[in-house]
């Protein structure tokens, strides 16, 4: 691993990373991101802001929000920021509420609050499995239905794009997460589907394992499964950015709805990822030359 996992790039840094779109690939949408502060929200942010979206970030840290809008107006992109708490759904119907008033318009929401802790899952209590569920899989639920709910009522077309994980393998040290993910990645599917003749698209990246500060959140064990993909290498937020930009406009992805997108290095035909680091009984010893 030839970078530390849990640096990130600067805002100065991210507005001047390459993409592979025309500069107003965005021009005169607007789009909700929420956690838009963090490590991925924030790359986000900067390459909607950066293709010309009028970007809207929420979050329930004000102080974050705050130094999100200010740093990104010192690099020329104006971020509006919205506190809101994605796990209470009265807060998901104003933050709604607030982008169409304030910004007139809605046209793509980035569905990527989230979190999550590594613990045996003996030991995850019910506030702590509730407290991820909520976050993962009610959250998104709630901004989604907010969404079309605008959208339809005003007879708009509408994308939004949810920020999941691998799923259809075991997430050992991570079950609340593994439930929570799958859980969202099925109703983005199933809702895609009733949706679809609003002309809401719903997609979904599946992201591996990025660097990003987030990575402090686990157990020194983990870090040996960071690079187990086929590329042997982690990925970067700005990956996760493009994607979202690829499959949020209707020029680039219009006929793109009900897709799980892996931005994995390949780890979901190949790799596995131990939260809590690999137990002995898993290791398998080579046998006896024959």
């Amino acid at each position: 691993m030839n970078s530390d996992p849990y640096s990130a790039w600067a805002d100065n840094e991210l507005a001047c990373l390459p993409h592979g779109f025309r500069e107003d690939l965005y021009e005169g949408q607007v789009v909700l991101v929420t956690g838009g502060a963090g490590g991925i929200g924030r790359a986000i942010c900067m390459l909607l802001g950066r293709l010309g979206a009028r970007v809207v970030a929420c979050g329930r840290d004000q102080l974050k929000l705050d130094n999100l809008r200010e740093s990104f107006a010192g690099q020329g992109i104006d971020v509006a920021t919205v506190q809101a708490n994605v796990r209470e759904p009265e807060e998901v119907a104003a933050l709604i509420d607030t982008v169409w008033a304030e910004s007139g318009a809605l046209d793509l929401v980035v569905n990527n609050a989230g979190g999550q802790f590594a613990a045996p899952a003996t030991d995850i209590s019910p506030k702590g499995w509730a407290a991820v569920v909520e976050t993962n899989l009610y959250g998104p639920w709630y901004v989604m239905q907010q969404a079309a709910q605008s959208w339809i009522e005003r007879e708009r077309a509408g994308s939004i794009v949810n920020i999941g994980t691998i799923t259809g393998r075991a997430s050992v040290g991570i079950p609340h997460t593994a439930a929570a993910r799958a859980g969202a990645e099925g109703l983005s599917a199933s809702l895609s589907v009733e949706w679809a003749p609003h002309e809401i698209r719903i997609n979904t990246v599946a992201v591996g394992v990025v660097r990003s500060p987030g990575l402090v959140n686990y157990p020194d064990e983990a870090r040996s499964s960071f690079d187990h993909n086929p590329q042997r290498r982690l990925g970067d937020v700005q990956d996760v950015a493009q994607a979202v930009a690829f499959l949020g406009a209707p020029t680039t992805a219009s006929f793109v709805t009900g897709e799980t997108f892996h931005v994995a290095g390949g780890e979901q035909v190949w790799g596995e990822y131990w939260a809590l680091g690999k137990p002995d009984y898993f290791y398998v010893e080579d046998g006896p030359d024959s």
